[in-house]
Parts: C-alpha cells; sequence; structure tokens
C-alpha cells in the first residue's frame, strides 16, 4: 500500500532468464485465472527449485514465476490445502499465501498504461524549500549526479513522457512487476496513479529552467511498477520481483515510498507471514549483493515501530482484523536489514505529524510535507508523507555515488549516517540524544556534503565470533581484537556492532575498551528494559586513540538471574 495519509502509501513474445533465474514472458498473456485462485511464495534453498516446481504441479498448482538464485517460487492455486501439502514436500522451506484475495483477472493479460496528454510547464523553477532545507541547492553547484548513477522508482509507475522526467527517463532498464511476473513491454512501467511520478521528480527532475528541479538532477531513473490494478496494491510476490530486477539491472539506488501488502506487519509466528518475510528479505539480500542501496519510507501510521502492540488495517486486500503484534513483526521492505528506513519531518525540523519513528528503526529523516513535485501529463502537485520524504534521502545516495563510484551500500549507508545534520528531540515520545535519537535516526540528510569531497568511510574491519560468557552478576569479562594495518588514529565514527545474547539486557553495562586502557561506554544498565540481546551497532569517537593494538568489548551483568553471552562484535574503521 502506498505511504499516504491512509497507510503509506515487455518487447517480444519470447521467453528470456533474468539472472537470478526468473522465468518470466517478455507479453505475458495467460487464460484468466478462475475464481478462488490464490498466490503463494514456495522457498527452498538457493538454486534447489526443481523438485519444488515439480510438486507444485502434483499438488493442485502452477508455476507462475521462479527466482531459482534466491529459491523462490511464486505458485498459483485454487486448492484450499495447497499450503499444508506443500509444507510436508521435501525440501520445501517456508510456504505462505501472499494476499488473502484472489488473484485478479487483470494478471492473465495486464494492460499497457495509458500514456498521458503532455503540457510544457511555462512557470520558473525556483528553489523550493525542502531543496534548501537539505543543501540540494548548494550541491547543484558543485556536482548534479552522474548519468552512470541509476535510481530505480519502485512504485506506481513513472511518466516517462513527463516534461522534467524524460531527459532522465532509462526505459531500456523499466518494467513492471505487478502480478508478480517481469514485464518489459514498452509502457508497461507507466504510472497508474500519480505516486510514483511524484517520487521520481523528487530524486531527479532536470535542472532545466521550468516546473521543479529534483534532488540529483543529472542521474538516472528507472521505473518498476509494482502497484496492482485495479487494487493500487502492492503484494510480496511483485516487490521481490522488483528487488532481483533491480539487482540484475545494476541499479545503484531503489526508492521503495510503499509497504508490501496486505499486512501492515509480518509476524513470524503467521507461517503465511512468515514466507514474505522470507521471501522479501531474500530478494533485498540479492539486490545489495548486487551493489544496491535500497531506500524505504517509514510509514504514516504515527506509529512507534520499536514499541508494536496492534494492527487494526489488515490484510488491507479483503476484511481487516484487530490483532496484536509484538516487535517481531516487521514492516517490509522498511524494517528489513540494510534497508535505510527514513521518517518525515516538516519545514521547521520536527517529526512530521503522521511519520513512524522507533529507537533503532529509522536511519535519517528528510522533508515529506508539502514536497512540490512532478505529476502525470507534465504536471506537478504537493504530496505529504513519509513517502514524499525517501526520495530525498534516494536523491542524496545518488550523489555520494556518483561522487565515490565505487562505494558499497555499507560505504553509502554509512555516509548518509556521518552526514546527516543532527537534529534535536521535538516532543516528549521522542528519545535518545540530539547525535541520534528515535524521531530522525542519525538526523537530516544532507545533499551538499554528499557532493563537497568527504571520503567514504573505511572497509578494514575486524571481528570476534568466539562465544564468551557473562557471569550473573559477577566480575565483568572482555572479548579482545587486535588491530593491525590501520594507519594512524582510529575514525570520529568507529563503528561497534555488538551481538550479545542475553534475557532482560537491562542486566548488562557494556564498555570498548580502547588499547591504551580508555573505556568508552555503549550502553548503561536498566531496571525497565526487560527485553533479550543487544543487536547493536554503536558510534564511538575514538580520534584520540592510535587505532592498532588490542581493543576490548567489556561486559558486566549487574543483576542477579538473568544470563547470557557475548555471541559476537566487531569493529569497523
Amino acid at each position: 500500500m502506498f505511504l499516504r495519509s491512509r497507510s503509506r502509501l515487455r518487447a517480444t513474445a519470447t521467453a528470456v532468464a533474468v539472472g537470478a533465474g526468473l522465468l518470466v514472458a517478455a507479453t505475458p498473456a495467460t487464460a484468466a485465472p478462475a475464481a478462488g485462485l490464490r498466490a503463494y511464495l514456495v522457498i527452498t534453498a538457493p538454486n534447489d527449485t526443481a523438485g519444488a516446481k515439480t510438486a507444485i504441479g502434483g499438488n493442485g498448482g502452477a508455476v507462475w514465476s521462479s527466482y531459482d538464485a534466491i529459491g523462490v517460487i511464486v505458485a498459483h492455486s485454487s486448492a484450499g490445502d495447497f499450503a499444508t501439502r506443500m509444507r510436508a514436500v521435501a525440501g520445501v522451506q517456508k510456504v505462505g499465501a501472499t494476499r488473502t484475495s484472489d488473484v485478479p483477472s487483470a494478471a492473465a493479460n495486464p494492460a499497457i498504461p495509458a500514456a498521458p496528454s503532455q503540457v510544457t510547464p511555462s512557470t520558473g523553477e525556483p528553489v523550493r524549500s525542502d531543496m534548501s532545507q537539505i543543501g540540494a541547492d548548494r550541491a547543484w553547484a558543485v556536482n548534479q549526479g552522474s548519468s552512470q548513477v541509476t535510481v530505480g522508482i519502485l512504485d506506481t509507475g513513472v511518466d516517462d513522457q513527463h516534461y522534467d522526467l524524460k531527459a532522465n527517463f532509462d526505459a531500456a532498464n523499466s518494467a513492471s512487476c505487478a502480478y508478480g511476473k517481469l514485464d518489459t513491454r514498452a509502457g508497461s512501467w507507466r504510472d497508474t496513479g500519480s505516486h510514483g511520478t511524484h517520487v521520481a521528480g523528487t530524486v531527479a527532475a532536470a535542472k532545466n529552467g521550468r516546473g521543479a528541479v529534483g534532488v540529483a538532477p543529472g542521474v538516472k531513473i528507472a521505473s518498476v511498477r509494482i502497484a496492482e490494478e485495479p487494487s493500487g496494491l502492492f503484494f510480496p510476490e511483485n516487490t521481490i520481483c522488483a528487488f532481483v530486477f533491480a539487482g540484475d539491472r545494476g541499479f545503484e539506488v531503489t526508492n521503495n515510498s510503499y509497504y508490501t501488502d496486505p499486512w501492515m506487519f509480518n509476524c513470524p509466528d503467521n507461517l503465511d507471514q512468515d514466507a514474505i518475510l522470507e521471501g522479501v528479505r531474500r530478494s533485498i539480500a540479492y539486490a545489495e549483493g548486487k551493489g544496491v542501496l535500497n531506500v524505504a519510507a517509514a510509514g504514516n501510521e504515527n506509529y512507534n515501530l520499536a514499541n508494536k502492540t496492534s494492527d487494526s488495517t489488515s490484510p488491507n486486500d479483503s476484511t481487516p482484523v484487530n490483532r496484536s503484534v509484538s516487535n517481531s513483526c516487521l514492516k517490509v521492505p522498511g524494517e528489513v536489514s540494510g534497508v535505510v528506513n527514513v521518517s518525515s519531518i516538516t519545514s521547521s525540523n520536527s517529526k512530521s505529524s503522521f511519520s513512524n519513528y522507533g529507537t533503532e528503526k529509522i536511519a535519517v529523516g528528510a522533508p515529506g510535507d508539502s514536497v512540490y513535485s512532478t505529476v502525470p501529463g507534465g504536471r506537478y502537485s504537493s504530496m505529504s508523507g513519509t513517502s514524499m520524504a525517501s526520495p530525498h534521502v534516494a536523491g542524496v545516495a545518488a550523489l555520494l555515488k556518483s561522487v565515490h563510484p565505487t562505494a558499497t551500500p555499507a560505504q553509502l549507508r554509512e555516509m548518509l549516517a556521518t552526514q546527516a545534520d543532527d537534529l534535536a528531540c521535538t516532543d516528549s515520545r521522542c528519545t535518545g540524544t540530539t547525535a541520534r535519537n528515535n524521531f530522525f535516526g542519525e538526523g537530516r540528510v544532507d545533499a551538499y556534503q554528499a557532493v563537497s569531497g568527504s571520503q567514504p568511510p573505511g572497509d578494514k574491519v575486524f571481528e570476534n565470533t568466539a562465544d564468551v560468557a557473562i557471569p550473573d552478576a559477577g566480575s565483568a569479562i572482555t572479548s579482545p581484537i587486535s588491530v593491525t594495518g590501520v594507519d594512524g588514529n582510529a575514525p570520529a565514527t568507529l563503528k561497534v556492532d555488538v551481538n550479545i545474547v542475553h534475557t532482560y539486557r537491562g542486566d548488562l553495562v557494556i564498555d570498548l575498551v580502547a588499547p591504551d586502557g580508555t573505556a568508552y561506554r555503549l550502553k548503561n544498565s536498566s531496571g525497565s528494559d526487560g527485553a533479550d540481546n543487544v543487536i547493536a551497532t554503536y558510534t564511538v569517537n575514538a580520534s584520540s586513540e592510535v587505532a592498532n593494538g588490542t581493543w576490548k568489548l567489556q561486559v558486566r551483568d549487574v543483576y542477579r538471574t538473568d544470563t547470557g553471552y557475548i555471541n559476537s562484535w566487531k569493529l569497523t574503521f
């Protein structure tokens, strides 16, 4: 679904094979689906789908599409017990229905969205407040972005003939993934609404003296339509198809201003939703493995994502029900590991009233209130939502990639975070520090810093994976890492990744101890933090410390009863 105020948000008929093992037809006409036909994800080990494909046919189903490299098959079946039967098949790891409604008739022969008639904008191109707020106007004087960088707009589609978008639009790498099957027919990528075109303009509307200008007006944009008609929803098989396509086509960045329908939160204790989580996670990991940085909108429910309790909006493709949810239930793609999850800020740098938030859930913030951008037909409109904030961040990431073409997705994430402008808390729900809090994450993205000569972070990583038991209410224990080959001092943004298995983590006090014995407090104890495990990344200003030497993670359990161990930890210089 779109991340709006409500909740969000083909050339020939020959068979082709995309790099992840996606089997598709460029013109996907098939027999109209019968009533009761549902879509399922069947998940196996990567590159081990053959047996499951055979079993699908033998259990009342048919293979609709397949992503062999990640072990994800999309199947259609009208059999009510299809999922139960397939879960018993050897080699099948997970099976889940992707929707609670029938596969629409449009899936059999998807229409090419109509090309809207165009008008040429007559107005000038004044600098808008959202662009000056993130320093984009100053960035343009330095670097407007490289045409070698492509941002994939995974959305409702894009009007490729819009006056402000056509110069930057990459039709050769655009497609539709609606209905869970790749469609590369010309025009399949066009907008079925206006949302995707608006997002595209914020990323890369051309700097041509008319209309509007995007954050990175020199980069390319490609459209991957994932919204279906007539529902307008973004189902899991569509999302998976789009991320695989993004990886195979070599996009540098994707923007994802939606959540994957029909569940606002997918819970691992539900077999259907667990399969959705796994399938989408694998497709995102596949894209990142191909060098893609994925950026997403955090959502518009004014919801604390770090304290999930209930959901009354799902499933949104049939009849929503009130259900209890927990923090293990995730909104995807935004809460999937590696995705840059973006909150929305106002022109006065406060949290937008609608924006979701949450400790360790928000990476950065960006303007999302009344953002003026392109809509189909050569026109323009103002929209609000985290959907509008996310493309600002995707644009800044594109600028970073333009300046640092060899930067990895991890390095781009690091630069987005370290260059972000700190924002102080704006109301009592906000917790954390000005440097990092649950409203804005690391702060407001900075386009000017992205192009003004900053260097990408180093990629020297040192890790200790040996388990070290933490005595209950006992003395502090340490786990060492020997650092060698790093010139000079440690950085001011030394990253410390900690993975500790321990019930009631509030018992723990955690320090990083430098080679000279200086201790840097990472975590204090807390009698009110009863959650399990410490899985976190801390940033330490260790610039006064010589990098080489033995660093230690020091952990002490200060209360009785609960126990655990250091599972692993690492330093990134």
